[in-house]
């Protein structure tokens, strides 16, 4: 039987000489699969949902708590800010300047910075919420300006593509990240693309983080 061992030997494998931090998502399995991750070594976990991610992660003991950092991948609903604010380590999935000031409000309400990820669009797909790349232009000097949050990056949700139109996305973000670190002076550490299915073309365009579910578990 494969184990989740086996398969992070095989990924790290895979993406030398790049050195992205993989991000175990557990949308699909149990805590249990969890532990046995951060038994061999993983240290970031992601959920798609807070609730989801709430139960999940407040099941564990207090070691994994500590040591580890959990991200917020799926789309947060304002009614659920107040419930995601301080509980995540990075907020991935920022996709309005809307949602952008709700954090903010609840962060200086906690009085605490939560780092998020400006989530972009960039395939624009109608099935997936995010910034068009016109719109990340348009907000980002806004966003950057609110207190209570720090931008750390952006990420993207590639969709099922062939490798040509999937590497154009993906050095698009690469290209987009660049251009927002030029015109407003800004650094922008994380570029979050890639999964189980493509994260190989990921990394080649640059992403600092790879989201990783059933090539880890299955």
């Amino acid at each position: 039987m494969t184990t989740v061992e086996d398969n992070l030997s095989e990924l790290r494998k895979e993406i030398v000489p790049y050195k992205p931090v993989i991000i175990a998502v557990t949308k699909y399995f149990g805590a249990e699969k969890l532990v046995e991750a951060y038994q061999d070594g993983l240290r970031d976990f992601a959920e798609n949902r807070v609730q989801d991610a709430l139960e999940k992660f407040g099941s564990l003991d207090a070691e994994i708590k500590e040591n580890s950092r959990f991200h917020l991948i799926g789309h947060l609903q304002s009614n659920k800010v107040k419930k995601a604010v301080g509980k995540f380590y990075l907020i991935q999935s920022v996709d309005s300047l809307k949602l952008a000031t709700a954090i903010s409000d609840e962060a200086k309400k906690q009085g605490i910075v939560q780092k998020i990820l400006l989530q972009v669009n960039n395939a624009n797909e109608e099935s997936k919420t995010g910034f068009s790349v016109d719109e990340i232009r348009r907000d980002f000097k806004e966003i950057i300006s609110l207190d209570g949050i720090q931008v750390e990056g952006l990420m993207n949700i590639a969709p099922i593509a062939d490798d040509e139109t999937l590497c154009m996305l993906f050095a698009g973000m690469r290209d987009l990240k660049t251009e927002l670190e030029n015109n407003f002076s800004y650094p922008l550490k994380e570029l979050s693309m890639g999964m189980s299915s493509d994260y190989k073309l990921a990394v080649r365009y640059g992403s600092t983080m790879i989201r990783i579910g059933r090539k880890l578990f299955i």
